[in-house]
């Protein structure tokens, strides 16, 4: 198969919508392996929080860790219940626990209550994905960034990740792993994005860090970067102009599908990445992340 079209091109109708947005709202709807993804029981026994679950990458790493075994705890905005609805349904279809995590994560006590949820009601806590993130593009450039939209960015895409991880790492074991979601913007920042692109940065910093952090008690921390990828976020937070083009600029042509991210969180979550931490792993249509 060629992988310049084993998706569409744009551009894509993600429909008229508000943040956070909603799949079921897409015109042309996302792939996040609902049909598509088999398990191998490579994630049997283990519990994972994933933060953003409700949708998009969030979403396809759900469906994918409950086809390899594990039980997942989805945290959410509460707006996003009707997705995230969907979302656990799918879980449980795959035999798997599924817990719903509604709140806002630029709530510190939140992000405690997300991982103690998952240490009482999954009994115990293996993984941790943090990939909620927020962006809102602003074509004017810095001048167009408000105070109120920065502090949203950063709180979500930074002190989240920070509280989360402070609060999971007690309950975490030998053979543990935290993986964070990245992006492209690290690497090829956008000026539109410049507040997003910013905490990008910092993940993967924060990531690398956090990996030398935790070696010695066995916790592996590694990020996915990926590119330009069709999820509720684009249409509702870039120009119409941006959302026609989107994911065009890369070498293969192409947005990304949810689907295409799936195992490299799996790969990270398993037995198998068990020499990597530290790492970013780049999904990013061709697009370097150097």
């Amino acid at each position: 198969m060629d992988p310049k079209n084993a998706y569409p091109e744009a551009p894509l109708d993600g429909g008229e919508q508000n943040p956070p947005g909603s799949t079921d709202a897409m015109p042309d709807r996302p792939d996040h392996g609902e049909e598509s993804y088999r398990g191998s029981g490579r994630l049997s026994g283990r519990k994972a929080v994933i933060t953003g679950g409700d949708s998009g990458i969030g979403r396809a790493v759900a469906i994918a860790y409950a086809r390899e075994g594990a039980d997942v705890l989805i945290s959410y905005l509460p707006e996003e219940q009707e997705d995230a609805a969907d979302t656990a349904q799918l879980i449980e279809k795959a035999g798997q626990k599924a817990v719903l995590a509604p709140g806002d994560i630029r709530d510190e006590a939140q992000c405690k209550a997300i991982v103690d949820r998952a240490v009482h009601e999954l009994g115990g806590l293996d993984i941790l994905v943090n990939n909620a993130a927020y962006q809102m593009s602003q074509p004017g450039g810095i001048t167009e960034i408000s105070t109120e939209q920065f502090d949203r960015v950063m709180k979500t895409n930074l002190y989240a990740m920070f509280w989360l991880c402070r609060a999971a790492v007690p309950h975490m074991s030998q053979g543990s792993v935290i993986i964070n979601t990245a992006s492209i913007q690290a690497y090829q920042s956008s000026a539109h994005l410049l507040d997003y692109a910013t905490t990008k940065g910092g993940i993967v910093a924060f990531t690398k860090a956090l990996a030398e952090d935790l070696a010695e008690q066995g916790i592996r921390v590694n990020a996915v970067a990926p590119g330009p990828i069709w999820t509720p976020l684009i249409p509702t937070t870039m120009t119409p102009e941006k959302v026609k083009s989107f994911g065009s600029d890369t070498p293969l042509g192409r947005p990304g599908q949810p689907a295409e991210l799936a195992g490299a969180y799996v790969y990270f979550a398993s037995a198998e990445s068990s020499y990597t931490t530290g790492e970013v792993l780049g999904v990013t249509g061709g697009k370097p992340v150097s």
